[in-house]
């Protein structure tokens, strides 16, 4: 039976040992064909499986030979000799799949509580390892090398235990997810409704009481370069800039020492409330704000700057990322190559926005992307804890 163990964190109730089993003596292969009255499935590669007439993946697949098809029945295993990924999937429903893959079936087994082991990191990068071969999308497993490997059991009723709290974990981390996607998803159409469009006046979407056409004024108008540097990361934290978060703090994974000398200052200061943007990849949405209270550094080549309209920096937060305005760097971006085309401070400067006449219209509009990103940012945050605790829970739930 192999040695037995118990792991760190166990529910109420349970204290007998697990052993540790070979795959093949928890699982049976079996292959049963004639079945071509079940739907076809495609695997999802972390997702299960899904009926090919009700999938968004249009692959063609040979309906006249669906009676060489295999059956799988709901929860149980799945494995693809080629394009593997890693981990076993399991089924979500019962039907007829590729005769490439192979079919798993336990008793006295929870799917859900060896899903989970079977995609953790553990078992793919550890105890599947050997029994996979083969470079990139060439990479086969070892079927009957697989079988050997030692995986652990727990009696039936905990692992129910177990494989039903992973569900709930999942579930929570699913629900938050897709209010994470949805709010960005309306951040993104709002961005392109309550901004004017090229060519248009207003915006397609207003706050109630607004109706005046914006007026047009060139950003230089607002804006003032900083060109203040530093090299003292103690006094000034050094930061990055990308297109997906903005501006993100530097780990300790990166070494300073290497990026200053001391004859001259490399870094350029950013004051609170100060934007940051990066020539190159400004057109790409390269640009971030400095919320915090105190002075913090960047990279000397991007470019600094404050607006003077500070009472409206939340709706300057929203406007300079809308589409709309990346179109407009881009307009003015310089270079031969395009995947160098650069847009400098004073090319930036020159650009015409429309503007709200009204000062109230603009905090209403910052207002709202305000609280929007807020939302975000908790379900973010809520999500990235939840993800956390579950990568826990199956470090220390296993043995």
């Amino acid at each position: 039976m192999g040695n037995k163990k118990k792991p760190a964190i166990r529910f109420k109730g349970f204290t007998d040992d697990w052993e540790q089993r070979k795959l093949g003596e928890v699982f049976e292969e079996y292959s049963e064909k004639e079945h071509d009255e079940l739907p076809a499935l495609m695997i999802v590669q972390g997702g299960g499986t899904v009926r090919r007439d009700e999938s968004d993946r249009n692959l063609a697949y040979d309906k006249t030979n669906l009676s060489n098809y295999k059956m799988v029945r709901d929860g149980d295993f799945i494995v693809h000799l080629r394009s593997f990924e890693g981990g076993l999937e399991m089924a979500t429903n019962t039907g007829i799949i590729s005769p490439a893959y192979h079919t798993f079936h336990g008793e006295n087994t929870d799917s859900k509580f060896y899903y989970s082991y079977f995609r953790s990191k553990k078992f793919i990068d550890t105890d599947l390892k050997p029994h996979v071969y083969g470079i990139r999308d060439g990479r086969s497993i070892d079927i009957e090398g697989m079988k050997t490997v030692r995986i652990p059991y727990a009696s039936f009723e905990e692992q129910k235990v177990i494989g039903k709290y992973i569900e709930i974990l999942d579930h929570l981390i699913t629900l938050h997810q897709r209010k994470y996607d949805k709010l960005c998803v309306m951040k993104k159409s709002m961005l392109e409704k309550m901004f004017p469009k090229n060519g248009e006046k207003v915006p397609e979407v207003r706050f109630k009481g607004f109706t005046d056409d914006w007026e047009q004024r060139k950003l230089g108008a607002f804006i003032s370069e900083c060109t203040e540097r530093t090299s003292n990361f103690e006094q000034y934290p050094l930061y990055s800039l990308t297109i997906e978060s903005g501006i993100t703090e530097k780990t300790e994974r990166y070494e300073r020492s290497f990026l200053v000398t001391k004859k001259e200052d490399l870094f350029k200061i950013v004051p609170p409330k100060c934007f940051v943007t990066n020539p190159m990849n400004l057109r790409f949405g390269a640009i971030g704000y400095n919320p915090k209270l105190q002075k913090i550094s960047v990279s000397g080549y991007y470019d600094v700057f404050s607006i003077d309209d500070s009472e409206c920096s939340e709706f300057w937060q929203a406007y300079l990322k809308t589409y709309t305005s990346l179109k407009k760097y881009d307009d003015v971006a310089t270079g031969s190559l395009i995947e160098k085309r650069r847009v400098h401070f004073s090319e930036l400067k020159k650009i015409d926005f429309l503007i709200p006449v009204e000062l109230e219209e603009k905090q209403k509009i910052g207002a709202y992307f305000h609280r929007l990103d807020h939302l975000i940012t908790l379900h973010q945050r809520e999500l990235e804890k939840l993800k956390n605790i579950k990568k826990s829970m199956l470090e220390k739930m296993f043995v």
